[in-house]
């Protein structure tokens, strides 16, 4: 058995899958950011500030809040990605072991990834939406929005547990 203070330190390059899921979330983000910046002028003083769980706005706020959204992604971006820079700090089975740790490792940091950028994604779909929605564009997701956001994290979750369990 291996304790959190006898954890190797393994140096494993960042994979394409990686790759694609920062490319991916990060290109939303700050394609958020940009729309932001284009389109501030044409937002009306008040925009959707929350929605309920059937997509519909149930208050408004400020427009200034909407860089509530940006703020929140680059913190939770900068966290996970620290995080994801030290595996051997994150929790493991009791079967950890040296033969096993590095794909314990990649499994965790994969996991990490995923969950960091499409946390990136919702933060940009929140503001596409509540942008459209304020220059009178109508709503994009509506209802949808709640079990894509659900599945969205469920499911890499869910995956990189079941890959977990079959390591040995």
């Amino acid at each position: 058995m291996v304790n959190s203070w006898e954890k190797p330190k393994i140096q494993i390059p960042k994979t394409k899958s990686e790759w694609a899921w920062d490319i991916t979330g990060y290109t939303f983000y700050m394609g958020s950011i940009l729309l932001l910046v284009f389109v501030w002028n044409t937002l009306p003083e008040e925009v959707p500030a929350h929605y309920n769980a059937a997509g519909e706005v149930t208050r408004w706020g400020s427009k200034y809040e909407l860089f509530i959204l940006p703020i929140v992604g680059a913190f939770t971006a900068i966290v996970m990605t620290v995080f994801e820079r030290f595996p051997e700090i994150h929790n493991y089975p009791k079967r950890l072991n040296e033969s096993n740790a590095k794909e314990f490792y990649l499994n965790s940091r994969k996991l990490l990834n995923q969950v960091k950028n499409i946390c990136l994604i919702i933060f940009a779909l929140i503001l596409f939406e509540s942008v459209s929605i304020a220059i009178g564009s109508g709503s994009l997701l509506g209802i949808w929005f709640l079990p894509i956001v659900i599945a969205g994290t469920c499911f890499p979750i869910v995956t990189g547990l079941i890959r977990q369990r079959k390591i040995r």
